[in-house]
This record gives C-alpha cells, sequence and structure tokens, in this order.
C-alpha cells in the first residue's frame, strides 16, 4: 500500500493502482472525458511536481498530488418561475449526460416554482454514454447510478424540506436506464437493444430517491432517441398544419426529429462532444471564463466575451461556433477546414488548432447530414419545414447566423431557427403539470438509422467542407 497525499489528506493505493480511479472511488469529481483514454488532456493533475494525466499515472510509490481547480458549469434552463409554493407540488427532473435540471413544480398553479443545476457527477466516468457504458460493462451499473441518485437527493433537498408525491423523469435511454438500475450494455453495441423503452412508473425509495414516492419517467422511441427528446416535442407540441417542424437536440449524441401531425421520423448523429469543449484542446464546458462569443473586427483585432466577464480559461460550445465562423470569414481556415498556422490565439493561453478545426467539422457534418437525410426521407423539401427548434445545453446563447455560416444549418431554415434552453425540462414540466404524455403518436414513430443508410455517408463526405 502507498500513501497518497492530497490536500493534507492521506489515501491508500494498492501498488499499480491507476490515480484517476483512486480519485474516483474516493468521491473527487475530476473530468474523465475520453473515458480514461488518455486523449482528452482533462485530467491533468500535479504529482510530486509535475503534469500528469489522472488516468495515465499509475501509483508505485508513495506520492503527493495537487488537483485542478474545476468550476461549476453554468447552465440556463430558460425555466420562469416565481418562488410561489403551493399545497400540491411534484419534481420535474431531466438527467442531461453533462447537466442535471430539478424544478419544483406547483400543480395548483400549473407553473414552476424554483430550479436548480448541478453537473452530473458520472462525468467522472466520460462524456459519453458510450464510455459510461463501458465503464458498467466493467464495474457495475451501481457505480454510475449511486452518484447520480445522491446528487439528485442533494437537490431535491435543497429544493424542498418535505416527501412529495412524484417524480418526473426525462433523459436519454442511457441515463434511464442507469438511473432505475438497468445495466445498459446492450445498447452500447449492435444492434443496440433496450430494456425498455416505455415509460416506468417506481416507487421513489426502491432506487433510492428519497424525496419522492413515486418516480415516473416519459417515453423513449429507441436506444438513442430518448426521452430527452420526447420531452422536447412534448413541449413544442405537434404541429396543426400540414406542414413539418424539426427538433434538433444538440450534443455528443445529436438527437434528431422530423414531425408534422401525421409523421414523426427521428434519427441520432454521433457529433462527438466537442459542443461540450470536451475533445477542443482549450475547450471546457460553460463555466465561468469560457470564451462563449468571438468576432475579429474590421482592424484584425479579437473581440471576444466570456462568461461572467471574467479571464478567459478556453472555449465552451457557443464561443466554438463563432470563432469557426470568424476565421472562416477572414480567409484564415479554407473551406477545407485547411488553417495554415500551427494555432491560432483567441486569448493568452486560449486557442484553437488544426485538430480542433477537424473535430468541429466531424460533428457539424454529423448534424447537418442527419437534417438532410431525414428531410429526403420525407420526401420534402425546406420549405415544408415551419420552425427549426435547436435544443441542448447551449442552444440558447447559439449564434443561429454563425452556425449557419459553418455549415451546421442549412440555410434556409436560418429564419426559421427558434433556440430553446432546455427543451427536456420544460418538456417535463409539461407531463408533470398535465399528466399525459404524447402516447400514440410516439407509438408510430420511425427510426432512421444512419449506420444503414448509404446516402447519409455520401452526405456525410460533402457536408465535412465548409
Amino acid at each position: 500500500m502507498f500513501k497518497v497525499n492530497i490536500g493534507n489528506r492521506i489515501y491508500l493505493a494498492d501498488d499499480n493502482e491507476i490515480l484517476s480511479e483512486l480519485l474516483i472511488k474516493n468521491g473527487f469529481k475530476m473530468p474523465h472525458i475520453c473515458g480514461g483514454r488518455g486523449i482528452c488532456g482533462k485530467c491533468k493533475v500535479n504529482v510530486n511536481g509535475e503534469d500528469v494525466l489522472s488516468c495515465r499515472y499509475i501509483i508505485k510509490s508513495d506520492i503527493e498530488v495537487v488537483l485542478t481547480d474545476n468550476k461549476p458549469i453554468l447552465s440556463e434552463t430558460g425555466a420562469d418561475y416565481n418562488n410561489s409554493f403551493s399545497e400540491n407540488m411534484c419534481f420535474a427532473l431531466d438527467i442531461g449526460t453533462t447537466t442535471l435540471a430539478l424544478s419544483l413544480v406547483s400543480l395548483d398553479n400549473k407553473n414552476i416554482v424554483k430550479t436548480l443545476t448541478r453537473a452530473n457527477p458520472q462525468s467522472v466516468f466520460g462524456a459519453d454514454v458510450i464510455s459510461r457504458i463501458d465503464y458498467c460493462n466493467k464495474n457495475s451499473v451501481e457505480a454510475l447510478k449511486k452518484p447520480l441518485i445522491d446528487e439528485i437527493n442533494s437537490m431535491t433537498n435543497e429544493l424542498c424540506d418535505k416527501k412529495l408525491p412524484f417524480m418526473c423523469v426525462s433523459g436519454n435511454t442511457t441515463m434511464l436506464h442507469i438511473l432505475f438500475g438497468e445495466n445498459p450494455s446492450s445498447i452500447g453495441v449492435a444492434p443496440y437493444k433496450t430494456t425498455f423503452t416505455k415509460s416506468k412508473t417506481i416507487d421513489g425509495a426502491k432506487i433510492g430517491i428519497k424525496n419522492a414516492e413515486k418516480v415516473v419517467s416519459l417515453d423513449c422511441i429507441s436506444a438513442f432517441v430518448g426521452a430527452d427528446l420526447v420531452a422536447g416535442l412534448n413541449f413544442a407540441g405537434v404541429p396543426e398544419n400540414e406542414k413539418y417542424n424539426l427538433l434538433v437536440d444538440l450534443g455528443t449524441n445529436a438527437e434528431i426529429l422530423l414531425f408534422s401531425d401525421k409523421k414523426l421520423v427521428c434519427t441520432s448523429a454521433a457529433a462527438g462532444p466537442c459542443f461540450e469543449g470536451a475533445n477542443i484542446t482549450c475547450g471546457v464546458s460553460a463555466t465561468a471564463g469560457a470564451i462563449s462569443e468571438f468576432s475579429i473586427d474590421r482592424n484584425g483585432k479579437n473581440c471576444f466575451k466570456t462568461i461572467g466577464d471574467e479571464e478567459p480559461c478556453g472555449i465552451c460550445g457557443t464561443g466554438l461556433v463563432d470563432i469557426i465562423s470568424a476565421l472562416l470569414k477572414n480567409g484564415i481556415i479554407d473551406e477545407t477546414g485547411y488553417m495554415e498556422c500551427e494555432d491560432y490565439t483567441i486569448a493568452d493561453s486560449v486557442f484553437i488548432n488544426q485538430k480542433d478545426i477537424r473535430q468541429y467539422q466531424l460533428a457539424k457534418s454529423a448534424v447537418r447530414s442527419a437534417i438532410e437525410t431525414l428531410v429526403k426521407y420525407c420526401k420534402i423539401d425546406y420549405d415544408g419545414i415551419d420552425k427549426l427548434y435547436i435544443s441542448g445545453g447551449f442552444s440558447a446563447k447559439i449564434n443561429v447566423d454563425n452556425a449557419v455560416y459553418t455549415g451546421l444549418f442549412p440555410n434556409e431554415l436560418k429564419n426559421k431557427a427558434i433556440p430553446i434552453n432546455n427543451s427536456s425540462l420544460l418538456g417535463t414540466v409539461k407531463f408533470a403539470v398535465e399528466g399525459e404524455g404524447l402516447g400514440n403518436y410516439i407509438d408510430k414513430a420511425e427510426h432512421v438509422d444512419l449506420s444503414l443508410n448509404p446516402e447519409f455517408n455520401d452526405l456525410f463526405i460533402r457536408n465535412m467542407e465548409f
């Protein structure tokens, strides 16, 4: 056994134990975005005066560890609330891969009383669902369920000091499997089977939820089109005219719905975590100091804003979109994504490089090609789409013009775009208040598997260029 000194407290480690596993075991919320593969660089710590990746460091002696100061994610939900408590209340919870959002809801007044957001504690196991499924395979579903339940209980305690009748929950299919203690392993491999997709109702105590008698989940559609998107659809509503609406949830796994009053088609695209800043060299989540807006003025000067107006510490999703757009407009990168200089400096110690640009190209091509595939599948054109709803962790702050300029969305939909902060939470609140979901409408959903669609592959190659 070796002694590991962290903050003047001693932890015991086995010979050859990986430092990241020791940190996870002892409750340290050190992000391991890439799932411990040593490629994201976000789990850097200082060991005996030397910077190392905790997921790659093998403990072979007594060591002293200094952790990086991780700032909290500043998440906006778009939820209006008035702090008006009432007799009949419930909880509404959105389990995002990155962020948890919990609302206290008045059933009497049919509104939100208060909302609280926290980082999803499962981020220590990886940024995306595949990393977390892999961790479940190597360890157990309980390893991911326990920190999630503990965080939810902490949030409910902060919002309300009494036990409420029920909690309505949305989230992607993997998150809901973990919440209910169902092993999600089969979701991670072809043919991507789920244990359940329909709504589940369970006693809160059975899964460890202390402040809700019952936990009720919304329906999922498939392994990679979950209750979060169904909740978003519930919030947006089914169009009453003959036109289609498009709902795009931007995240590591971009989920997309194209729907009319008669037809519902969905798909998911592996966009990667660049919208959360995960695989971007200077990428960060939406934390204080993250560059969230960027442009280059007529004199070639960089102009930017940071969250909280603090000193720049990195680039978050909205900032990345703006940076790529500005570099394109100023000829610093060409239509293929090539950048002549090795790094482009955004601010002190914050830069973007060729690898980062390629990561964005992969993400934007996946999203754009998925949209085009669904449009072709429904045999319509963009004139047949009335509204484009953009949801996700950073969607409300996204500069739609810049997103369109980089090719993330079609130009024909630019003036139809409606960014929504957290459609999953808002749709879950609506479900809680109304007591019913979309029922038979969801049952007729058609899922388009992009991996089996040759047209998607052609579009993906074509949309890689700007």
